[in-house]
């Protein structure tokens, strides 16, 4: 997909989508990991990256 750098960490990076809603939110992993990030629409704590196609 992304053919630099530049664009692959705009895309994908600390970029995580909600598993409820599929709403897109940028935080950082460690965060994510530590369920201290909740999605805005749904409030609900299940997130997982970007998928590469």
């Amino acid at each position: 997909m992304a053919k630099f750098a530049e664009a692959d960490a705009r895309l994908f990076k600390n970029i995580f989508v909600c598993r409820k809603c599929k709403n897109k939110v940028r935080a950082p992993n460690m965060k994510v990991l530590a369920g201290k990030v909740k999605c805005r629409t749904c409030n609900g704590k299940a997130l997982r990256t970007v998928r590469k196609k």
